[in-house]
């Protein structure tokens, strides 16, 4: 089951930007399925303010600056109970959405981008070193074509076998 939240403060301004509960049922799912789970587990997706991600941001990430995406793993990575809740997700909606237009995408594909990241990030995936960055971002990229939308990352110097 996949919790989805949308904060009083932004669901007037941007309700219209936001995708629809089948495309972020599918998204997670595929990214499951992407990260070899069979089941896809209890997750939440909270679309939020730019000023409350910031202030999650500092706290869980001594970084004081909004971001588009946070998420925050609710079990030990390699352990995966599908049983258990996967974690939680939360964008800075307006962010994202000026992130969006800056990228010239559609807002919601952009976001659902931004879902199968932080799923893999539930998951356990990272992109601290080239390594991890570059098999997370074959993933997404796996993810994304599988979905119909965007490649996320095509300037990348490397090209795997799916996407040539």
């Amino acid at each position: 089951m996949i919790d989805i939240m949308i904060d009083e403060g932004v669901a007037g301004q941007v309700s219209s930007s936001l995708p629809d509960e089948k495309s972020i049922q599918a998204t997670v799912e595929a990214a499951c399925i992407e990260a070899g789970l069979s089941h896809v587990p209890s997750l939440c997706i909270r679309f939020s303010d730019d000023v409350t991600v910031q202030a999650l941001n500092l706290e869980w990430r001594k970084k004081d600056a909004v971001t588009d995406i946070l998420s925050f793993p609710m079990q030990e990575e390699g352990k995966f109970d599908v049983n258990q809740p996967l974690g939680d997700m939360i964008f800075a909606t307006p962010f994202t959405i000026q992130e969006s237009v800056r990228l010239a995408l559609p807002a919601t594909d952009h976001m659902l981008h931004l879902i199968v990241h932080g799923t893999l990030h539930l998951l356990g995936y990272d992109h601290i070193n080239d390594d991890e960055a570059k098999a997370m971002h074959t993933h997404e990229r796996s993810v994304m074509k599988k979905l119909g939308l965007h490649d996320p990352y095509p300037d990348e110097l490397y090209k795997d076998e799916a996407h040539g």
